[in-house]
């Protein structure tokens, strides 16, 4: 059976890792062809699309195979209703990051 293209933007369920909420947005092609060429969006470019989430979602890029397919994510522990992340929690996920960096970089030196 063949899926039929949405006449309206579809959401996917959110997915995680230990650090940031992630989810994917099904455009009707349309509305991709107006996006050739652009890089990330900008919050007001997207709403203005007809894209509606929570807040705090941030666009990242674009599915590769599929440049119908916007990709967001956002901070876990992100207030929906405010986009922003408790001072906390920022710092932890700062502190995982910056050990994620330097595991990676010893990696590299000989």
């Amino acid at each position: 059976m063949i899926r039929q293209q949405p006449d309206k933007p579809e959401y996917s369920e959110r997915y995680l890792d230990d650090q940031f909420e992630y989810r994917y947005v099904v455009l009707p092609r349309e509305m991709a062809n107006e996006l050739k060429n652009k890089g990330k969006l900008k919050e007001e470019e997207w709403r203005g699309m007809g894209i509606t989430q929570s807040r705090g979602w941030e666009h990242y890029g674009f599915h590769k195979a599929e440049p119908h397919i916007l990709l967001f994510k956002r901070p876990l522990g992100t207030d929906p209703k405010t986009g922003l992340v408790s001072d906390e929690l920022f710092k932890q996920h700062e502190l995982k990051a910056q050990e994620q960096r330097e595991k990676f970089l010893s990696t590299l030196v000989m």
